[in-house]
């Protein structure tokens, strides 16, 4: 059997890579910060798939929590072979609205710590020949967009040239960059949703098999449903210049409220 580790395992998406990874028999690693939710969490896994569900309470905003994550990732007595780097939240406000101290722990966890924990990861894996990563990014990377949506395409970018760099090594790296979830995401950042649109909401068990299926077939970035591929493809031939304006005017419609 197979172990897969996931960061910001115990909601949203995180926890629908748990539920998806556990019914196809993979053993799991939850790491979150919240001790009382990742036991519950790995009890109920363990009780209905019997796979093994060890836990990690970890804050990666961290070095400490960092720095337990990489020492497990490091552990070749029990290796990881696949990692889902998951952990991240948004700021409710525009530039200059959000503290510095709040832009640079976001920072702190979605790029500090991905690059340390897919560095710890594939150093491993790469020395079995086989492994993967997933980064959880957001279409968010590909439009000019605050702090938040900066984040993500660096994840996006790091993610793509580190799989280049790894290409015959048997491991593989993708970045996953889903739209609108149905999560925990926006409610613990205090922003509104009721003036999003129901057609752009994405289902997460879907969006995981989906990303799954991708990774499998080998590729580096996925945007997991045709409504977000077709969106994405309009971004592409849109001139920076006017989709800053776009991207601006669509934040104030559909970001936080």
């Amino acid at each position: 059997m197979t172990t897969a580790l996931i960061t910001g395992s115990t909601a949203g998406i995180g926890a629908a890579f748990a539920r998806r990874l556990a019914a196809q028999g993979h053993n799991l690693v939850l790491v979150a910060r919240d001790t009382k939710r990742l036991g519950e969490q790995a009890t109920e896994l363990h009780d209905r798939h019997g796979i093994e569900a060890e836990v990690l309470a970890a804050d990666l905003s961290t070095d400490e929590g960092i720095a337990a994550v990489e020492a497990r990732l490091g552990d070749r007595t029990h290796p990881v072979d696949l990692l889902v780097n998951n952990a991240g939240f948004g700021n409710k406000g525009r530039y200059l609205e959000v503290s510095m101290a709040d832009e640079l722990t976001m920072l702190k966890v979605h790029i500090e710590a991905v690059l340390r924990l897919t560095s710890a990861a594939t150093e491993s894996m790469r020395s079995r020949g086989r492994g993967g990563v997933i980064n959880v990014a957001s279409v968010a990377a590909f439009v000019p967009r605050g702090t938040y949506g900066a984040s993500k395409a660096w994840v996006v970018q790091f993610t793509q040239g580190a799989a280049k760099d790894l290409a015959g090594s048997g491991v593989r790296l993708m970045a996953l960059c889903p739209g609108f979830v149905r999560t925990e995401f926006h409610q613990r950042a205090g922003m509104g949703t009721d003036n999003i649109p129901g057609w752009l909401w994405l289902d997460a068990d879907k969006l995981v098999a989906a990303a799954l299926a991708d990774l499998a077939r080998g590729k580096t970035v996925s945007i997991p449903d045709p409504r977000y591929k077709a969106l994405m493809g309009v971004v592409k031939l849109t001139p920076r210049g006017l989709l800053g304006g776009v991207s601006s005017r669509t934040g104030r419609k559909y970001g936080p409220q």
